[in-house]
């Protein structure tokens, strides 16, 4: 039977929005270039931890969702979503390969009519520039004139049991008037809320301020973190009170680095995507916050070397339990987690490093194997330091803090004075 929407890219984009499409009713199904995402969903698996979790997978299919690698399926939609990855390459710009390989296939079976929309984290004017040549070229048709064409940045907070889709105002921003009523009619069935943007360069800026804001605040507090531990001022204790404040004031918690999914950008490190003449200026806070967060998995060996050297031991042979090896709390997902890169950091001082996570039961680094502790609390009284790198909920710190000989943690979530805090 015909879907009414294909989502394209099964990813942590993707499958978030396909499960809430299946659950409004919606005929779904699911298209990605790669076939081991589309065998895992077939088998009831989940290809993306902390997108959807297998249970999930199966209602979807039971729903009526299909996963596919047939780009056939694609000509047979009345809106299809783009959720293909756009992560950062090494030289500071969105890496658009998967978008374009996305438009591409469906551009060769666009009909008439269709709605297209685009919710991969790009640049501004990327809908209108990038995407839109691909899109008519491989189709002969004209955007805003034959098929609706718009951008709605992905607003996700994987794990959240408070947050999702149908509770989240959606931003929308269309190629012209009828495009974006057109996406607001199909995001209208999944969500409460729609928020209409002035065209598709603000809803895409919208998801450039949403991601850069986060960065930004995370860097200022762990530079005061930093701050506070030369002073012997607990910031902990700063937090707690500052966020009194009714206004004015939105409280972040510094940590040993920056993970997920959402990466900043800067538009000065861009090409012009747009069509209208120009150059964007370069976000100098984005750059900078880029760097303080990026210096923060150093910052944390320096605590921990010197922890170890103000109790009589060395770097060199000591014995270090990292706990929580995931970006987020409570979730299997390791993307961009600052612990690959303090773990590595660590082997290189010369310790021992083991790890425990209730989520991930083989990890490597540097191609490596770490060992995994089975009994957290002997692995925490033998290891010499223990670092709490992502504070799960199943972490007893006030049982940890007992059978640890040294307990870091990063995350100031032990009770005060139970640890070392960041």
């Amino acid at each position: 039977m015909p879907a009414d929407l294909a989502v394209v890219g099964l990813g942590h984009l993707g499958l978030p929005l396909a499960r809430a499409a299946v659950s409004a009713g919606v005929a779904t199904v699911g298209f990605d270039t790669d076939p081991r995402p589309v065998a895992q969903l077939s088998a009831g698996h989940t290809p993306a931890e902390g997108a959807l979790t297998a249970a999930e997978a199966r209602r979807m299919l039971s729903g009526g969702f299909r996963a596919t690698t047939d780009p056939a399926e694609l000509g047979r939609v009345r809106t299809a979503v783009i959720c293909a990855p756009a992560p950062l390459g090494p030289d500071r710009t969105p890496d658009l390969t998967a978008v374009g390989e996305a438009a591409r296939a469906l551009a060769a079976r666009l009909r008439p009519h269709t709605t297209v929309l685009l919710e991969s984290p790009v640049a501004p004017g990327t809908t209108e520039g990038f995407l839109r040549d691909l899109l008519e070229e491989g189709s002969g048709l004209r955007a805003g004139r034959d098929f609706h064409l718009a951008y709605s940045p992905g607003r996700l907070d994987p794990g959240s049991r408070t947050h999702g889709l149908a509770n989240t105002p959606k931003v929308i921003g269309g190629l012209t008037p009828a495009c974006t009523e057109s996406a607001a009619a199909f995001y209208g069935r999944l969500t409460e809320k729609v928020v209409r943007a002035r065209g598709p360069r603000e809803a895409e800026t919208v998801k450039l301020l949403e991601t850069n804001f986060r960065h930004v605040n995370i860097a200022l507090v762990n530079e005061m973190a930093i701050l506070c531990h030369d002073l012997g001022v607990d910031l902990w204790d700063v937090i707690r009170c500052a966020e009194t404040k009714p206004f004015g004031f939105q409280a972040f918690r510094p940590g040993p680095g920056v993970g997920g999914h959402g990466v900043p950008i800067d538009p000065g490190y861009l090409p012009h995507t747009g069509r209208a003449p120009g150059h964007p200026h370069p976000l100098r806070m984005v750059g900078l916050a880029q760097e303080i967060n990026g210096r923060m998995p150093q910052y944390v060996i320096q605590r921990c070397a010197t922890l170890l050297n103000e109790h009589g031991k060395s770097a060199r042979g000591a014995r270090v339990l990292l706990l929580g090896v995931t970006y987020k709390q409570d979730l299997a997902d390791q993307e961009a987690s600052p612990a690959t890169e303090i773990a590595g950091r660590l082997m290189d001082l010369g310790a021992s490093v083991s790890y425990h996570d209730p989520y991930v039961f083989d990890w490597g680094v540097r191609g490596l194997p770490v060992p995994r502790a089975e009994s957290l609390y002997e692995a925490a009284a033998d290891a010499d330091l223990t670092v709490l790198l992502q504070h799960h909920r199943t972490y007893d710190l006030q049982g940890l803090a007992v059978k640890a000989q040294l307990l870091l943690d990063t995350r100031g979530a032990s009770p005060a004075g139970a640890a070392h805090r960041l």
